[in-house]
């Protein structure tokens, strides 16, 4: 290899890769204009807009958007403060026990969606819990809060101790120090975490089906109606829409932390 060109292979390697990944994708748009209401034909044998006339029209989708754009932001605001607070007491102080706290932290977003779901609603019923709006909150809070945690307490370690050190000793409180060094060097990682986290939920569909009981998010909405489909077409359209409203959250995590690297600064 010379220079900074990429062998042939490499590239279409690459190429294959993204074509493998996001193929399938471009699909589900093409099909949310598709003609045909009742399977998947290729090429469509007609392309047409109404279905997102149609889309827009139907109730149930309305609820079921509506209820996981309140999902997702209780439960990332729920991650934003607990992750916070856990990294911020585990990535500058050193006791006995700390890694295996940390990995304790991680472990619900390296566990099988379908084992946390059971888990939950184990627990919901051992404690006679009835499922409503906050049963889904505490479930996709799970793993909402490793994201954050992950992303805070990375920062809170690369955070130099002396220019909390410097702070106090120019009389800054507590609280001065908090606002003025440390939320400024933490904002970008908890807001980038924050947007993950969103992500995350609004599409989550394993745990939710297991903690969600009567009530009907956007994904179990979709799983749904592919299963008893009225108007296929309907499911792509909002398959678009969640492409659209999670592909933005992640392009702005992913910007703001790239920016926050040595090499892009």
């Amino acid at each position: 290899m010379r220079g900074d060109k990429a062998p042939w292979g490499l590239k279409i390697a690459a190429g294959a890769v993204l074509a493998f990944l996001h193929v399938p994708l471009a699909l589900i748009v093409l099909y949310a204009f598709s003609a045909e209401d009742k399977s998947y034909v290729f090429p469509p044998p007609a392309l047409t807009t109404q279905w997102f006339a149609v889309a827009w029209q139907r109730e149930d989708v309305w609820a079921a958007i509506t209820l996981s754009m309140q999902v997702a932001a209780v439960s990332t605001l729920v991650a934003l403060v607990l992750g916070s607070l856990a990294a911020g007491a585990l990535a500058r102080t050193r006791f006995f026990g700390r890694d295996a706290i940390s990995l304790l932290f991680i472990l619900p977003i390296a566990l099988p969606g379908i084992i946390t779901g059971i888990a939950l609603r184990s627990a919901y019923h051992t404690l006679e819990i009835p499922f409503s709006f906050w049963t889904i909150v505490i479930g996709h809070a799970t793993f909402c809060v490793v994201v954050v945690f992950n992303n805070a307490v990375a920062r809170l370690r690369r955070l130099n101790p002396n220019l909390i050190e410097a702070s106090m000793d120019l009389g800054a409180d507590a609280f001065q120090t908090l606002r003025y060094v440390i939320a400024p060097q933490l904002g970008s990682a908890l807001l980038a975490g924050g947007l993950l986290a969103f992500a995350l939920s609004f599409d989550e569909v394993i745990v939710t089906t297991f903690t969600a009981g009567q009530q009907t998010t956007l994904p179990i909405w979709m799983l749904q109606e592919l299963i008893r489909p009225r108007q296929r077409p309907v499911t792509n359209v909002v398959a678009v829409v969640i492409i659209a409203l999670t592909f933005i959250p992640i392009v702005a995590a992913y910007t703001l932390t790239r920016s926050d690297e040595p090499s892009h600064r």
